[in-house]
């Protein structure tokens, strides 16, 4: 017995370096930016696999664990100060989510017994990272090519191959890595020293190249950060002081396009005083322009976060497609709807989405491909308004994570979307990042957090596509499939020859 719990400790012990390596990995995404980490920790993740006799499996989905507690803690803070759930249940809810997203890491273990083959890792992870994206909604927050942005030495590959195509290069460089340190500089190291300095290479190259062209002249715009507590946000007592506080904002713009945050206004839509409407109207005809807001609009018997553009040009709207799960949706309601009478309570939490496709609005000289929140992790969602979109504008509340690292998170994956498709991603949050994105996913300008302000800038509008745009992560997904399909035939035709 004393040998056996011996054995239990030790084994214990040995998952620690793995789960810190997790942890540290989220060094390399926002807001500590140091892309470098991200190859450091998987490396030792290898290493640990390779070398240790206990199942890489258990390393594997540790260091998924650590990553996700490292990276998405901020859920608890959602859940507890905002959604009024007991600490001790909202911290439950958050290790078990982790633990979840941890299972996506498995296929890291596979390293120990195929690691001669330099893409068969990669291919899988990749493969089971797009899964993380759309199984159950998705969930692709810190996908690992986010680490690169906005300027990774892999960067440049993403308007060609999106984030999961990073991803695969990331994988891609540590295994090369690993065999060179494995092979001991030999001829081989010296052909992956190659292969490494083309891909890395080619990645500044990239960086170079204008998939778009400018159209029609710069328009001025206004970002308006209204920094409403969203503990304050739907009071009733804090109504007036909410509307007032967003009509000085927009006031005070002189700018052709002013844009507010997701739901700025604490009212359905059709609940706002026309009166209140018709100084906003007043004051962007006076500017010649226009006025987006964010609104919760009620159709028949359904509720819908949506975005209005009001002003010289007809009211047109965009209603939220992608809606959050738990927050916006209740998934399996019958079954969990105990839990959201008694344990939470998040305002508007069962609402209807908008439909797949919708057209961009036309502002000004300008189409804007609108997305809300939550929205613009997707990706290939983001590409449905192109090529017409001339400009993206994304309308957030980051108020849900306090003074937590996910604003800045969420800001990352913005500019991951700029560079993807080549065109400016103006941001416009509740209490921030408030952001001007260039086409290259760099910041322009930007707010200080949880500060009332506006942001004044110009934004320029591109025609054109980049490769991803045009063809999302098809291409990707399919060489994966293809790769991954080639060699279970290979290796079930060695195994039949051996007979």
């Amino acid at each position: 017995m004393k040998y056996s719990s011996f054995l239990e400790k030790k084994t214990f012990a040995s998952l620690i370096p793995s789960f810190l390596l997790g942890g540290f990995c989220v060094l390399s995404f926002a807001p500590f930016n140091l892309p470098i980490i991200i190859f450091i920790c998987l490396i030792g993740l290898l290493i640990i696999i390779k070398k240790n006799r206990l199942n890489g499996s258990y390393h594997a989905v540790v260091f998924g664990l650590g990553f996700f507690l490292s990276g998405i803690y901020w859920i608890t803070i959602c859940l507890n100060e905002y959604g009024q759930m007991h600490i001790f249940l909202s911290v439950i809810f958050t290790f078990f989510l982790c633990f979840f997203l941890a299972l996506f890491f498995f296929p890291l273990s596979f390293f120990k017994k195929y690691h001669l083959h330099i893409f068969l890792i990669p291919v899988i992870f990749t493969l089971t990272e797009w899964l993380r994206s759309i199984i159950f909604t998705g969930f692709p927050w810190l996908s690992l090519g986010y680490s690169q942005v906005p300027n990774g030495p892999l960067a440049g590959f993403i308007p060609i191959a999106g984030i999961h195509g990073v991803t695969f290069l990331i994988l891609i460089t540590i295994t090369i890595l690993f065999k060179i340190f494995q092979n001991k500089y030999n001829s081989k190291s010296a052909l992956l020293i190659v292969f490494l300095f083309i891909i890395w290479g080619a990645g500044e190259a990239l960086k170079k190249i204008d998939w778009v062209n400018p159209v029609n002249d710069p328009i001025s715009i206004s970002l308006i950060q209204g920094n409403i507590a969203q503990d304050k946000k739907w009071s009733q007592d804090f109504l007036n002081e909410s509307l007032l506080k967003y009509l000085n904002l927009i006031k005070s713009s002189d700018a052709k396009l002013i844009i507010l945050p997701e739901t700025s206004i604490p009212l359905m839509f059709h609940q706002i005083p026309s009166s209140y409407l018709d100084e906003i109207m007043s004051h962007a005809k006076i500017n010649n322009g226009n006025v987006i807001l964010g609104a919760i609009e009620k159709k028949e018997n359904q509720f819908f976060n949506a975005a209005f553009s009001i002003g010289i040009d007809p009211i047109q709207y965009y209603r939220k497609y992608h809606l959050v799960p738990f927050g916006e949706f209740m998934p399996l309601k019958p079954l969990i709807n105990y839990i959201y009478e008694h344990w939470l309570n998040i305002p508007f939490s069962d609402l209807s989405s908008g439909n797949k496709i919708q057209a961009p609005i036309s502002v000004s000289n300008q189409i804007i491909g609108l997305n809300i929140c939550y929205e613009d992790v997707f990706g290939y969602e983001i590409i449905k308004a192109l090529p017409e979109a001339t400009l993206l504008v994304n309308l957030s509340n980051d108020a849900w994570y306090g003074n937590s690292i996910a604003a800045s998170q969420h800001l990352q994956i913005s500019q991951a979307r700029a560079i993807e498709t080549q065109r400016m991603m103006l941001r416009a949050t509740n209490t921030g990042v408030t952001s001007i994105i260039d086409k290259n996913g760099y910041l322009i300008g930007s707010l200080p957090q949880h500060k009332t302000a506006k942001l004044d800038g110009l934004a320029q509008g591109y025609q054109g596509s980049t490769p991803f745009s045009r063809l999302g992560n098809f291409p990707l997904i399919l060489l994966c499939l293809a790769y991954l399909l080639f060699f279970v035939f290979i290796k079930n035709k060695r195994n039949i020859s051996s007979l």
